[in-house]
């Protein structure tokens, strides 16, 4: 690829160019200038745009391909059309698929496929066998095949000794766990969060607790077993408190938010649309504070998209009846700009998205320097915009923010 891009602001804290206004000269997919002013040359192509920031590729820690055996919700190729509208060029794809993601040959099959693509596709492998939480895969075939880390995604291993042993496993081979905190004996039909308006709503809640000890238990477990883990998504005051105590005792973990839980509370579920059925559910509004603040001082490291594409058949139904999740990728974005709109930096944004996910994963980071290879999202920071169905990539349409008007879009990505 050949492009020029003429005024960028540069984003990357790695790039002695950081925070500058600079032209980019791109040729053969390589950076080769980056100057004040570089002249246009033929058949070198021109992006100009006011207000055009450009940072290092954006990476989602947490995106659900339902590739192989779920291909009418979303496949790889659509998948990938997604991760581009949005600013991606790395999707690290969760385990949950048909058949699971559980041995080596499925760890091939998303590999051979998303091969040479624009953008680089990341499987993470189950810890256990058909995420059924019983038996152990086989994880060091699995990370030698090119899995990145384990995860049952978001089915919580129950068994404190299933835990131990995979925690010993993965320390061996010197591998990361990502879990999902949540305790299912809690609120086995919880739906929304349990307060104010899932009573109001009649909607059966699932309370803070059911996360909370669920980070708790597995914060002590990693202690103790000397493991580094990962938290895929927390939503309460109360993780955060505990997070950050976690880190400032020297414990190796690390945590995710999904970014529908940075702008979207709990009284969203009155309205009964089933595209706020989400996991973890929607909190209140004093948790939203929590967890921006844990942005802010770190606790918190990352920001999923937890993109999770669904047909008609499993969200179009009664609340109680549909599936949990909502598509992500291509507003993960907008909705993170516009809920921290003047309470992180647009650098403290780009951390999160597109540097710290591939530092807790372990894939090598692009910089914005000269003759690096150009893995770079364009996006616009203050551009305003209403989100439409036109604006969907993704086979499935499941969100709730058609007609949502935001702050910040991903303008495009450059990544051969």
């Amino acid at each position: 690829m050949n492009m020029l891009l003429k005024s960028a602001k540069i984003i990357d804290s790695s790039s002695p160019f950081n925070q500058k206004v600079k032209d980019i000269l791109i040729k053969d997919g390589q950076i080769v200038t980056i100057a004040d002013k570089i002249k246009e040359e033929k058949d070198i192509a021109v992006f100009t745009r006011e207000n055009l920031h450009v940072s290092i590729g954006w990476c989602d820690m947490h995106t659900n391909l339902r590739d192989p055996g779920f291909e009418h919700k979303e496949n790889i190729e659509s998948g990938i059309l997604a991760a581009i509208a949005g600013g991606y060029t790395a999707i690290a794809c969760s385990p949950n698929t048909l058949p699971v993601i559980h041995s080596k040959s499925e760890v091939e099959y998303v590999i051979n496929k998303a091969k040479n693509r624009a953008v680089g596709i990341f499987p993470i492998g189950a810890i256990t066998k058909n995420l059924e939480g019983k038996d152990l895969t086989e994880m060091h075939d699995m990370l030698q095949a090119g899995a990145i880390a384990f995860s049952d995604g978001k089915k919580t291993i129950k068994n404190t000794g299933m835990i131990k042993i995979a925690m010993q496993y993965a320390k061996g081979i010197n591998t990361l766990l990502i879990i999902h905190p949540e305790d299912k004996d809690l609120a086995p039909s919880g739906m929304v969060h349990e307060g104010v308006h899932s009573t109001r709503s009649g909607l059966s809640g699932s309370p803070s607790l059911a996360e909370e000890i669920m980070v708790s238990k597995n914060i002590e477990l990693a202690a103790h077993y000397g493991v580094k883990i990962h938290f895929l998504a927390v939503s309460t005051s109360k993780s955060v408190e505990l997070i950050r105590a976690a880190k400032a005792k020297g414990i190796q973990i690390t945590a995710g938010v999904n970014a529908y839980n940075l702008l979207l509370d709990d009284s969203n579920i009155e309205t009964f649309d089933s595209n706020y059925k989400v996991n973890p559910p929607l909190r209140t509004k004093s948790d939203i504070e929590a967890l921006i603040n844990g942005l802010k001082d770190g606790t918190i490291d990352v920001i999923n998209s937890d993109h999770s594409p669904e047909d008609e058949e499993s969200k179009i139904v009664e609340f109680d009846q549909a599936r949990f999740g909502m598509i992500g990728l291509e507003t993960a974005f907008a909705v993170i700009n516009t809920s921290l709109n003047s309470k992180l930096s647009t650098e403290q944004i780009i951390e999160k998205i597109a540097i710290n996910p591939r530092k807790i994963l372990g894939i090598p980071s692009p910089t914005i320097a000269e003759k690096s290879k150009a893995n770079l999202t364009l996006f616009d920071p203050s551009f305003k915009w209403t989100f439409g169905l036109a604006d969907i990539k993704s086979k499935s349409k499941n969100t709730p923010f058609i007609g949502t008007d935001f702050i910040g879009k991903a303008l495009g990505v450059i990544n051969s």
